[in-house]
């Protein structure tokens, strides 16, 4: 198994080409399933969930090609796959298969929509928090399928289609509103998606899907208005850039000092990170190549808040942040209401020297002078960069391991710090 060695101190300087989002590109990828012609994606990150998201897809008979690079393309740019779902070969996503992935469960939409049925495990994924998929299900049994659960299986069926319908949330739910969107586009009628949640990676799910000849007003908003069609046909769509590793090498700048471009990230998704990062003392300028962020000696600032549903401050930058604050000159209270075990990296950057107590569902960050390098575990994909943040501050040398939890949402990470000047070696298991 892979780790990650680490040997604090140097300041970053350089350039952090921003990839495509993963939380955009998986949805993008499950949209191939709603129509027989081919869906070309690009900037489409080289990550190990694409992967896994890819064997799924390929189980339901979706032929996926990458195509090579076009002129003035670079490797920084991502992948282009071409997606074609000519005939649906199997409408059961297996449980060996969905176990390893929570977005694999978002095939149940389309294929109830495309299909008239679906069986589809419940989900795997980061052992953050129970996550429930009531909310998709509501959503599906609003649009007019029937549902059962059976041996760790949803059995979903639609025998005279799907219908369009009011569909409101109780709550916002990133999941649920992928599942409705993608499920109504070819639902008979209108559909209302209420409280809708409005991140940008739905918003780019919504674009693509419009390309393709569906019908939806409110993109970007918390109401939907949906009206369903009768079939989809093929389009190119560029995967926006990722909001998450763009703040996550934000702080990564801040927590060491230097001065980092952030290649092609989008300011205009990142206004919560980009304010809490000003209150913390680190400068963010906006430029016509991306965000530049830098730190030159000024202490950080500690910030107290709650995360909170796009466009407030994203829990999957929660653990980052807690790392950047704990070297804070004060004490931060974070509080976490999203997910209710995304704590778990406290004892682990507890190891490095970070004074972090709990309170239920806040923690409290109380800055200290200086970490120390010490051999720490990754617990889930967001807790893991958080390990590295803390560890490029740190001193001497941190052995991070089990990290194929960085490899699911970090294209190339080790490379990506090191051409700034960190000292980063991924060290290859047995």
């Amino acid at each position: 198994m892979d780790r990650i060695r680490i040997r604090g101190g140097n300041r970053l300087n350089g350039t952090i080409p921003i990839s495509g989002a993963k939380n955009a590109a998986l949805p993008l990828m499950i949209v191939s399933l709603l129509t027989p012609e081919t869906l070309t994606l690009s900037n489409v990150p080289r990550l190990a969930d694409v992967r896994q998201l890819q064997r799924i897809l390929q189980n339901h008979g979706v032929d996926i090609m990458v195509a090579g690079k076009r002129p003035g393309q670079t490797a920084k740019q991502g992948d282009v796959k071409q997606l074609s779902a000519r005939t649906i070969a199997d409408t059961t996503a297996p449980y060996d298969l969905v176990s390893k992935m929570r977005a694999s469960f978002w095939v149940l939409g389309p294929l109830l929509a495309r299909c008239g049925e679906a069986k589809v495990s419940l989900p795997g994924g980061c052992a953050i928090g129970t996550r429930p998929v009531d909310m998709h299900l509501l959503a599906m049994e609003k649009l007019g399928a029937e549902i059962e659960i059976e041996n760790g299986y949803v059995i979903a069926k639609a025998k005279r289609g799907l219908k369009g319908a009011h569909i409101r949330f109780d709550k916002v739910s990133v999941g649920a509103t992928h599942a409705a969107l993608m499920a109504s586009v070819l639902a008979d009628g209108d559909t209302i998606i209420e409280n809708a949640a409005s991140e940008p990676e739905i918003g780019d799910v919504a674009e693509c899907l419009v390309k393709m000849g569906a019908r939806i007003e409110g993109i970007h908003t918390a109401t939907l208005k949906i009206r369903g069609v009768t079939s989809l046909h093929g389009a190119e769509h560029s995967v926006i850039p990722d909001r998450i590793e763009a703040g996550t090498y934000a702080m990564c700048a801040g927590m060491t000092g230097g001065d980092v471009l952030l290649k092609d990230a989008n300011a205009g998704h990142l206004g919560s990170v980009i304010t809490v990062m000003r209150r913390a003392g680190v400068a963010v300028d906006q430029t016509n190549e991306g965000i530049r962020i830098y730190r030159n000696g000024g202490a950080l600032e500690p910030v107290s808040l709650d995360t909170e549903p796009y466009p407030g401050f994203p829990t999957d930058c929660q653990a980052q942040l807690m790392a950047l604050m704990s070297m804070a000159d004060g004490t931060s209270m974070i509080r976490e209401t999203i997910f209710e075990n995304r704590f778990m990296h406290v004892q682990e950057l507890a190891r490095l020297g970070a004074d972090i107590h709990l309170h239920g569902d806040t923690a409290e960050v109380r800055g200290v002078k200086k970490l120390t390098g010490a051999p720490v575990m990754a617990t889930d994909l967001r807790a893991s960069v958080s390990l590295v943040i803390a560890a490029l501050a740190a001193e001497g040398e941190t052995m991070i391991n089990r990290v194929y939890h960085l490899d699911r949402g970090f294209e190339t990470l080790e490379e990506k710090l090191s051409a700034c000047g960190a000292d980063v070696t991924r060290i290859s298991g047995t």
